[in-house]
């Protein structure tokens, strides 16, 4: 089953902590040495050093994992470049590891794409049942599981939220990145939400963190 959540970065990463204390259990060494549970951590925006990717090592821990005794974490940033998360997908896949923890959709995709036996654990993806990750949210397909930031309830009503807070605001800029594969989607419930709430809407495509200032100009 995929949870439904809005709760922040760290404790998301800790739920996806404890389910790897279930898919671990294909990593068992032999009997009388330590199992220790091979993890690949796919990354798109985040870097392994970042602040939010630290509650990944905290969620381990509170779970009862020790790196380097219980975990080894094969890490792999793209840092922003789309174009190498396909590659670093399949990079883990060629490493054996037991299974992969994804933190976007982007990389998700990509890692449905270069395996369907290693389990995947999504630990930010906006919608996975419109993103095609899965089929059924209680029920999601062969090796995807994780959590969903129910985006598509969320979308609109932060638009709805925003109107209430500035009843006077007239025009709104939505920042949206074409490489990601729910903002399409999103921008299309804006568009049908904005002329109730009598906002006109403008969009301002952003790809890489460098584009945000000139968003803003």
């Amino acid at each position: 089953m995929i949870l439904r959540t809005s709760l922040g970065f760290v404790r998301r990463i800790a739920v996806v902590a404890v389910s790897l204390g279930v898919i671990g259990l294909v990593a068992m060494a032999s009997a009388d040495e330590h199992p220790r549970w091979h993890i690949g951590v796919l990354l798109v925006g985040y870097s392994p050093d970042s602040t939010e990717v630290q509650g990944f090592r905290e969620g381990l821990r509170a779970a009862g994992y020790s790196e380097g005794r219980d975990v080894v974490i094969e890490w792999r940033a793209a840092e922003g470049h789309y174009e190498l998360v396909p590659r670093f997908a399949t990079d883990l896949v060629s490493k054996g590891v037991d299974v992969i923890v994804v933190e976007s959709t982007v990389a998700a995709v990509a890692a449905k794409r270069a395996t369907r036996s290693i389990p995947i654990v999504m630990a930010i993806v906006a919608d996975p049942l419109g993103s095609g990750l899965v089929q059924s949210l209680s029920h999601p397909e062969a090796n995807m599981t994780g959590l969903s930031l129910m985006t598509v309830d969320l979308v609109t009503k932060r638009l709805q939220l925003l109107k209430e807070m500035r009843p006077q605001a007239a025009r709104v800029g939505v920042l949206w990145n074409p490489a990601t594969p729910y903002h399409p989607k999103g921008i299309e419930d804006l568009k049908n939400v904005a002329p109730l709430l009598g906002l006109e809407l403008k969009f301002i495509a952003v790809r890489t963190a460098d584009e945000f200032g000139s968003a803003y100009v």
